[in-house]
């Protein structure tokens, strides 16, 4: 079979692939057993991480997740009428906002299929070591979300905790704690509250602009910061400032916010990230480009610092992320930290795939660049 593909959403050809294994039983009704098949075809063929939505024409719903979950993928149930309605999304609030109740998720390896009389099956096909991605909770997700039965917000407040008994350790002068907004405020609260100090709101957000770490260009990611983030002269002025942020990823972010509180008069610049270093790109979806890119690669802490503009960074510990993960939900025992320690979970990404993924992610990472994406 020959397709053409419209976009460059991978979900596409993993949807191309499951229309194909349909295509092939030569049924004229379809039976969940028939879309069990199926998707028992695609996991044959696909590997990585990919959670699908997809509509069977005249048949109905079908929904499935990798096999080692990496990637969320809930359902919700809703009974307002004769008969039930049924929602799939990749994070509970989005569930929560149309009024479903009954939210499971749906588990690694596992189908859902709904059909056209409204009738749920479900079925795991594989199993696997489940190994959700830690930065979901880190970063991607809403606080208000619950991810594989643990509360995102919950989550980022114990990494406020754990990385304060960290920043406590260094008896460092400061004066008031400051978040990057959005995702790191929970946790800057938490730190703020465990060390007794003051905490500010001194870095104001504009709303209007992407995520800056997934923009193409060093230029438009330095001139997005400034657009997107607008300093409190008064809350920074002749303080010792901790800041505290989700992450660090090349560091350009990072040293316009430094490089922005102390021309505010900042007396120190403090730098906290609630998660480890990022040293690794993520092959699983998120587009960090090549290990080259990240400013943590083969650097200290100290020289990260140095690289910033920052008088100190500190990082969170690894096994204090997996450990806030696994104190809110026990279950979860295998995590997916590839993008920190370089340990990808499905076991078939060689240093010889990793070395075709970044010259793709260049060659499209110049091409953006032509465009003046």
């Amino acid at each position: 079979y020959h397709r053409h593909i419209n976009s460059t959403n991978d979900v596409e050809v993993v949807l191309n692939l499951f229309a194909q294994e349909l295509a092939t039983l030569k049924v004229k009704r379809l039976q969940p057993e028939h879309i069990f098949k199926a998707v028992r075809g695609v996991f044959r063929q696909v590997s990585g991480s990919y959670s699908v939505v997809g509509y069977v024409a005249g048949e109905g719903l079908v929904a499935f997740r990798d096999p080692f979950g990496i990637k969320p993928l809930a359902f919700g149930r809703r009974d307002d009428g004769l008969l039930p309605s049924y929602a799939v999304a990749s994070e509970t609030v989005s569930l929560n906002i149309m009024n479903f109740s009954h939210i499971e998720d749906i588990l690694p390896g596992e189908v859902l299929f709904i059909d056209r009389n409204h009738h749920l099956h479900r079925r795991r096909l594989l199993r696997r070591p489940h190994h959700p991605c830690l930065f979901e909770w880190v970063y991607f997700a809403r606080p208000d979300s619950f991810i594989d039965g643990v509360n995102v917000y919950s989550c980022r407040v114990l990494l406020g905790r754990y990385l304060a008994a960290d920043i406590s350790q260094l008896n460092l002068n400061i004066d008031v704690v400051v978040p990057v907004p959005d995702s790191a405020r929970d946790a800057a609260i938490e730190i703020a509250r465990r060390l007794n100090l003051k905490y500010r709101e001194a870095l104001v957000k504009n709303r209007y602009i992407g995520r800056t770490f997934i923009m193409p260009s060093d230029n438009s990611r330095q001139m997005s910061v400034r657009q997107k983030l607008n300093p409190i002269a008064s809350e920074l002025k002749d303080r010792r400032v901790l800041l505290v942020d989700d992450s660090i990823v090349r560091g350009n972010t990072s040293r316009a916010i430094v490089q922005m509180v102390r021309e505010c008069g900042a007396k120190k610049v403090y730098f906290a990230s609630y998660s480890p270093p990022l040293r690794f790109p993520c092959v699983y979806g998120i587009d960090m480009q090549t290990k080259t890119e990240f400013i943590a690669q083969n650097a200290t802490p100290t020289q990260v610092a140095k690289k910033i503009g920052a008088d100190i960074v500190i990082y969170q510990r690894l096994e204090n992320l997996k450990k806030a993960v696994h104190t809110l939900n026990p279950h979860l025992k295998h995590f997916c930290g590839a993008c920190f320690d370089g340990r990808y979970p499905t076991g078939d990404v060689t240093p010889e795939i990793l070395e075709e993924i970044e010259r793709e992610r260049r060659l499209i990472h110049e091409k953006q660049l032509e465009l003046n994406i």
